[in-house]
């Protein structure tokens, strides 16, 4: 029986990252992962679709844009065939990089699905070859979630899909049907649609992104429609058919019923945590209804020795947030200085077209906690850098406390806005306000202006507007 410090199940962005930090501890470290290091994340989720999203912005332009920008491209071809192996070889490259850092930080990798036999025991049974048993005081649950699908739906690999099948094509569908008008869903949409795809998102709740802020939402949904893509809110799914050539959606629309004829069909209507088959309830680990691995603000669950972090906690399914959740466990268990993490200030981002990013309360959720709000807001139309790229779309909005101009929150739509969010949420954790933002200068012309506007418009001092 090998016997570690630290064992950590499951290798995504929470695992791997938990167990480097747990190595730089001075902590004897091992990783088990069921099937490749990197997690959903590295491999079929968060890098190869940002590859997708670059080459759909430039099969865009070069499609829809081109005469705006000077460029004149006769018998234009598209092969959406480079582009999936672009994707794939960002993806192999970042996996390379994991396996280094495991190699570089003595952290031993078993490759095969874990179970808890007690609290301080695990055994390995890989693939091929026979059981292994390991033991340690601490062991860590990052064993991620992975998506559902609708009931009475089954998914076939080839027409009807998740996201996992779809990423992993290097064919495009002449149309598809997207289940879900949730990030994947939205995201998808806008790779497709960018190479011509006839692309229908059904939404069951009455917007797309549904969890963002309403003026966010309806800002992607109008930009969705005008590019050609059908936006079906408040409908639910009824059935899905394959037949020969494709599949027939059958929807509840508030109008009544409707078929919908497609090459393929995505399903993306979310998750479950990856929590049965571990041995947690055995050993007495409590777990939600809904089998998530209940947590305390250490990522300490109720037994001793045993933690967990990432998407099967269900706190916030988001790759940075089961790495921050990592970094916080190898530090309460190394006993050092730490963080408590607030879930409701983590930045969230969704790289459609345009790009949405937020976090903290919205105006709705701020009022309703009993704060006095105001709210400044800056549209990307009046950013000269926004006006230069030509991607304007959208606006900056940022929420705070009217008494003492404390953040409580921002959502913002258009180009990179993803990007500018560290600003804002550094500036809310350290107790800056928008008085702060409003008098940092910055560099112009920049998309990160939009935020100093935004600043002083919440400060009753708008410049620009």
């Amino acid at each position: 029986m090998k016997e570690y410090d630290v064992i950590v199940i499951g290798a995504g962005p929470g695992g791997y990252v938990a167990a480097i930090r747990s190595a730089q501890l001075g902590k004897k470290t091992a990783i088990i992962e069921k099937r490749f290091l990197g997690g959903v994340c590295l491999n079929v989720g968060c890098i190869p679709s940002k590859a997708l999203l670059k080459n759909a912005d430039i099969a865009l332009i070069l499609r829809e844009r081109g005469k705006e920008f000077g460029f004149k491209v006769e018998n234009l071809e598209l092969d959406y065939s480079v582009a999936h192996g672009r994707s794939r070889k960002a993806s192999e490259r970042l996996v390379r990089g994991i396996n280094f850092l495991m190699k570089k930080n003595k952290i031993d990798v078993l490759m095969g699905a874990a179970k808890l036999t007690s609290k301080d025991t695990v055994e390995v049974r890989p693939d091929e070859g026979e059981v292994e048993t390991l033991k340690a005081k601490d062991i860590i649950i990052a064993t991620g979630a992975h998506s559902f699908t609708v009931p009475g739906v089954e998914l076939d690999g080839e027409k009807v899909v998740d996201y996992e099948a779809a990423i992993l094509r290097d064919t495009l569908p002449k149309s598809a049907v997207i289940i879900g008008g949730g990030a994947i869903g939205v995201e998808f949409a806008t790779i497709w649609n960018a190479y011509g795809v006839e692309v229908t998102i059904v939404e069951m709740l009455d917007s797309l992104l549904p969890l963002e802020d309403e003026a966010v939402s309806t800002e992607i949904e109008k930009a969705y429609k005008k590019r050609g893509i059908k936006v079906m809110t408040g409908s639910r799914v009824q059935d899905v058919k394959t037949r020969k050539k494709g599949t027939v959606v059958t929807v509840e629309t508030k109008d009544g019923q409707e078929t919908i004829e497609a090459d393929l069909t995505l399903v993306a209507i979310g998750f479950k945590p990856n929590s049965q088959g571990l041995g947690l309830e055995e050993i007495g680990v409590k777990l939600s209804d809904r089998g998530h691995i209940e947590i305390d603000e250490r990522m300490a669950t109720n037994i001793e020795g045993i933690w967990a972090i990432g998407d099967v906690t269900g706190k916030l399914l988001l790759a940075h947030v089961a790495s921050a959740m990592g970094v916080v466990a190898a530090e309460n268990i190394a006993g050092v200085e730490t963080a408590v993490l607030d879930y409701d200030m983590m930045p969230r981002a969704t790289y459609s077209y345009p790009q949405t990013a937020s976090f903290g309360y919205t105006e709705a959720q701020a009022k309703e906690k009993g704060y006095d709000v105001t709210v400044g807001e800056f549209p990307f139309q009046a950013s000269g850098k926004a006006l230069g790229l030509g991607d304007y779309q959208g606006f900056v909005k940022v929420v705070s406390d009217k008494k003492y101009g404390e953040i409580l929150g921002a959502q913002m739509v258009g180009p990179d806005v993803s990007e500018l969010l560290p600003e804002l949420t550094l500036a809310q954790r350290f107790e800056l306000t928008t008085h702060e933002i409003a008098h940092n200068v910055h560099a112009h012309p920049t998309l990160s202006e939009a935020i100093m506007e935004a600043a002083q418009g919440a400060q009753g001092k708008a410049i620009h507007m």
